[in-house]
């Protein structure tokens, strides 16, 4: 399924491009340098390198005065389909609440290999982005001492965004640059693609979907900058999921110059050296997290798979079921999601769902809405079939049912959100559990509950669960609402998959009737800013 926050809604993040650099080399070809912005980077002073522990570096040479800048990128219209968890963020980003000795100091160089070996199935598009594995090492956050006190000037501000004071210092400069959003993020890639042009190659040819995913991550990192449990967690699953584009450790301290450069330029009413030292610890904290997360999934688990379609059912005029075979054992659980790439679209990933529990034959099924603009869910509903070949990137996400309980689940389910909701159910019947299960299946109209045939088998087959459809043109009423009519709910575990604005509402909803916040399992990016979760 393709969301714009979720990964089991229509058209949105889920999670794709959805962090600070989502590289993949392609050597065949070098996409037209269409992001950035259209005024060339004006040179200021550049900030401290950021470079790999160990290494020699000199701080890179600015672009010449006579350098043009990559021009602006056209806007292809593509919504975000589709979360990029792992690289949607469905968690939030950087912690830093201490300094390190010097701003300069950055994470240590690790490589990861780019994925697993050629097989038959290994499509002439994919054949040449493979490249020969190296070796991964162990990498460590530098020592690090007590930041010193705020300046005077700055207690005000303190005091008002309790936190540490790298927490005060990076949100007073997020709120500086928020009204300029788009300049900034457009010449952060403007300074990357100038000084670093060989990085150009490594993303997608439509630049205007990652912008936003950029900013999302910027955005969740002010907001959970003290949240280390949440941040780990979730830098972690982006660090692995960064695998897949070929995303090595020495990009890192590239992409961490050319942001401290783009925030000090337009946050520049506010900037010192102490905010830069602060974001310097941050994004030094970011890309270690993500380096180590990164080496030691090389470990265990190639950087992406190869997938074959073997059926294609077309439910509506605009959702598929895709049904893949998988070249290797790809292990996942209920609830989860993953990233999808097509031969049609090089480098540009979507996150969907899996619309099914693990299955003995391990094929992997997926529901995919088509939206509009949207390359990756038009090609897949549309343009694929039986026999092509696909890639898939690593499992991720939270929604997953805790089987040492036996608390109630309530799932609900909006769109092709009732995908993972269906994955559930059969996990805790696969479980041998009678704990009752309640879902709400939700839909603008009843041509677009193309799967209720299967969830009403599954309720006849199983006494403990219930299966409501939600009509918005017949109730009367949204999804949320008639699932509050139903409770209380203060006995269950929730689970919420769609469209953002029903996770917000969702969200909301489940919590006037009693369910604590704790209990509500969603993968929306949005949502775990807006609930600082």
């Amino acid at each position: 399924m393709d969301a714009p926050t979720t990964t089991s809604a229509d058209n949105g993040t889920s999670g794709g491009g959805g962090g600070w650099f989502t590289p993949r080399k392609n050597p065949t070809t070098a996409p037209e340098s269409d992001a950035g912005t259209a005024d060339r980077p004006a040179e200021g002073r550049r900030p401290a390198a950021i470079r790999p522990v160990g290494r020699p570096g000199a701080a890179p040479e600015a672009p010449a005065a006579d350098t043009p800048a990559p021009p602006t990128g056209a806007s292809t219209g593509e919504p975000d389909q589709g979360r990029e968890a792992p690289e949607a963020i469905t968690r939030p980003a950087p912690a830093a609440a201490q300094h390190a000795p010097s701003p300069a100091v950055s994470s240590p160089a690790t490589a990861t290999s780019p994925g697993p070996v050629p097989t038959a199935l290994t499509p002439a598009p994919f054949a040449s982005t493979l490249a020969p594995p190296t070796a991964a090492s162990e990498a460590r956050v530098p020592a690090q001492r007590p930041s010193p006190a705020p300046p005077a000037a700055e207690t005000t501000a303190a005091t008002a965004a309790p936190g540490s004071p790298d927490a005060v210092l990076i949100r007073r400069a997020m709120a500086e640059v928020a009204p300029v959003s788009d300049k900034v993020t457009s010449y952060f890639y403007a300074l990357l693609f100038v000084r670093h042009p060989d990085l150009r190659s490594l993303f997608p040819a439509a630049m205007d979907t990652q912008r936003d995913r950029l900013l999302r991550a910027l955005l969740t990192a002010a907001e959970h900058i003290d949240n280390k449990d949440v941040l780990v967690d979730y830098l972690q699953n982006l660090g692995r999921g960064h695998r897949k584009y070929g995303t090595r450790a020495e990009h890192y301290p590239a992409v961490g110059e050319c942001l401290i450069g783009a925030l000090s330029k337009y946050a520049a009413g506010v900037w010192s050296p102490e905010m830069e030292a602060a974001w310097v610890r941050a994004y030094t904290t970011i890309s270690q997290v993500m380096i180590d997360a990164a080496a030691a999934d090389e470990l265990r688990a190639p950087a992406w798979w190869y997938a074959e379609v073997v059926t294609h059912d077309m439910r509506t005029p605009d959702v598929a079921v895709v049904t893949v075979r998988p070249d290797q054992p790809y292990p996942f659980l209920a609830g989860q999601y993953t990233s999808l790439e097509t031969p049609w679209w090089p480098r540009i990933w979507r996150h969907y769902s899996f619309a099914s529990a693990p299955r003995s034959d391990g094929l992997l099924s997926f529901h995919v809405k088509a939206v509009p603009a949207g390359w990756v869910s038009n090609a897949l509903v549309h343009r694929a079939r039986p026999g092509d070949i696909i890639r898939l990137g690593p499992p991720a996400g939270s929604m997953t049912v805790d089987h040492t309980t036996d608390s109630g689940l309530l799932c609900v389910g909006g769109g092709t959100g009732i995908a993972p909701i269906k994955a559930l159910v059969e996990d805790v019947a696969e479980h041998g559990e009678r704990r009752s299960v309640e879902v709400f299946y939700g839909a603008r109209t009843d041509h677009d509950l193309y799967d209720i045939d299967t969830m009403l088998r599954l309720q006849q087959t199983h006494p403990w669960l219930s299966v409501r459809a939600i009509i918005d043109q017949q109730a009367h009423q949204q999804l949320p609402d008639a699932v509050r009519a139903y409770g209380p709910w203060n006995e269950f575990d929730a689970y919420l998959s769609g469209p953002p604005g029903m996770i917000r509402s969702g969200v909301n909803a489940l919590r006037d009737s009693g369910i604590p916040s704790d209990r509500i399992r969603h993968d929306s990016v949005e949502e775990l800013v807006a609930a600082g979760s």
